[in-house]
């Protein structure tokens, strides 16, 4: 009994620190932040795009745009996220190490789970991969006993189900990444600083325990998975009648110019709408105030009211800055000024289809030509609503998505525009031309195709400039079709026998904007749809 007990004994004594290996410590309130320094300013400079909070526990945080978190100095949060920082980082420093490599990280060497511990400075060079061998529970602990710096374009690759939230770097000295570094994994550098360069990109959190923290130019956000919570966003409003309506308003003319195509209805309570033509509307077009523009009025307050009044999760702080390539996750956002969106805004749903995203511009709001709203991992336009308090113009070839509801301000969608949506106006006018508008799913009284059918004929590149190759899918068609190009005004300025399987058709003397294009065999219409020139 005795050998048994003292065999017994010295197993357990050899498991005990193995089961202690790669186990994942405790971030608490930390766990929030994408940036952080317990004692240190946190600093930004050129335009970066950040998914969490932003903070320091002592010091200041400065040249911030807007930020897809919430920013807190020396406040009650920071307060806690520093003390979760120092449990966090005990826990690291004490976790035993199971492999010692060389200090040259990366050039094709593959980590397995465990921890590991460099005994002075480390360089990041070409591609480390982190591999998970199937375990999605699969932690990696680095210890770094000195600096950490990375070469230009080193990256962070994972493999067979590893993740981000399971990666730890403690680091005893400066972290430095190059330009280009592609990071995973949380980094706590203790007692030193942690700079970021143009064109990082950090899925994870940059920690300092004392130390500032500095970026320039970066994409950073927080990894999901490990317990992460699953964003769902607030609760869609109750579209009621005004769901089966693409263009409404409660109050003022609905008014159309050029050539505008429609999914849904179009109309106006009070005053009248015209310019539509009915061929190219799917829907029915309410020329005159009637029993079903009064009910839309009446649901259209009731969600302005209820879009109004919820509460927000995040302020975006420089609303003349909205947009220029910025990522939004699900959550109300408020931006508490007249808001221009400018280039690309990219909503994220983080694979959540059901996820929610509310806007709230107490302002007026416009965007620059050219811009365009791209709906990303599961974002659907038809849980995405925007509530404006002013005048609404979307600009010239713009891609909006999203319902759209101005208040006491009209909505102008110029020429070229496609919305995936709804524009409405409490009181003010709705102005179109030439645009492409589209409701999102809601409404139970419109038949619309759900089944879209195989191109037949593929027009690239769109948008184009000195060229357009137009591709046949159909044998049958080659040397039987024609195509038909039209601008905004219904002017026909190309025409041109289909003759083979590909024609490319010089296009080097239009001028840029919007085109509609039709391919005809026939005497039918097979495919139809918008292009556009760009300078």
């Amino acid at each position: 009994m005795q050998i048994k007990l003292l065999f017994f004994t010295a197993v357990t004594a050899v498991l005990i620190p193995f089961a202690n290996y790669a186990q994942a410590p405790v971030l608490g309130t930390a766990a929030n932040f994408v940036l952080f320094s317990s004692n240190g300013a946190v600093t930004n400079s050129g335009i970066s795009h950040y998914t969490g909070n932003v903070g320091t526990n002592n010091g200041s945080s400065t040249g911030f745009g807007n930020v897809d978190g919430v920013m807190h100095d020396n406040d009650l949060v920071s307060a806690q996220a520093s003390t979760d920082l120092l449990i966090a980082y005990n826990q690291l420093n004490a976790t035993i190490p199971q492999y010692f490599p060389s200090s040259l990280l990366g050039n094709g060497v593959v980590f397995t789970a465990g921890v590991y511990s460099i005994s002075g400075a480390a360089i990041l060079g070409g591609a480390l991969t982190f591999d998970a061998q199937n375990n999605p529970n699969a932690v990696f602990i680095i210890q770094i006993e000195g600096a950490f710096s990375t070469n230009a374009n080193s990256e962070i690759l994972l493999a067979n189900g590893a993740l981000a939230c399971n990666i730890f770097w403690k680091v005893e000295g400066l972290v430095s990444m190059a330009s280009g570094t592609t990071m995973r994994g949380t980094i706590i550098a203790n007692n030193a600083a942690i700079n970021m360069n143009t064109n990082n990109t950090l899925e994870g959190r940059a920690f300092s325990t004392t130390g500032a923290v500095t970026a320039d130019g970066v994409l950073s956000y927080m990894p999901l998975g490990c317990g992460s919570p699953e964003l769902n966003g607030p609760t869609a409003p109750v579209l009621a009648s005004t769901a089966c309506y693409t263009l409404f308003s409660g109050n003022g003319s609905v008014t159309n110019a050029g050539i505008t195509y429609v999914t849904g209805d179009v109309g106006s309570n009070v005053g009248p709408t015209t310019g539509f033509d009915a061929v190219n509307v799917i829907g029915t077009i309410h020329p005159q105030p009637d029993t079903s523009t009064a009910q839309a009025a009446a649901d259209l307050a009731t969600v302005y009211t209820y879009l109004n009044t919820i509460p927000y999760d995040i302020e975006l702080l420089y609303p003349a800055q909205f947009g220029n390539d910025l990522v939004l996750t699900p959550h109300t956002y408020l931006l508490n000024a007249a808001t221009v969106l400018t280039n690309t805004l990219y909503l994220n749903a983080q694979g959540n289809s059901d996820a929610v995203f509310v806007l709230q511009v107490n302002g007026a709001f416009s965007t620059s030509t050219y811009a365009n709203v791209i709906l990303t991992n599961g974002t659907q336009a038809k849980n995405v609503f925007w509530k404006i308090d002013g005048a609404t113009s979307i600009s010239d070839y713009s891609v909006f998505k999203g319902t759209l509801i101005g208040n006491n301000g009209a909505v102008s969608l110029s020429t070229g525009v496609t919305i995936d949506g709804r524009a409405f106006s409490t009181t003010g006018s709705v102005l179109t031309n030439a645009v492409t508008a589209t409701m999102t799913a809601g409404c139970a009284n419109l038949s619309i195709p759900t089944v879209l059918q195989t191109k037949i004929v593929t027009l690239y590149p769109n948008p184009f400039n000195s060229s357009l190759n137009i591709a046949v899918n159909e044998n049958t068609l080659a040397n039987d079709a024609m195509f038909q190009l039209y601008d905004v005004t219904g002017r026909e300025v190309i025409a041109t026998k289909i003759i083979g399987q590909l024609v490319t058709v010089s296009t080097g003397n239009l001028q840029s904007g919007m085109y509609f294009y039709k391919i005809v065999s026939g005497n039918r219409i097979i495919q139809s749809g918008k292009l556009i020139a760009k300078p």
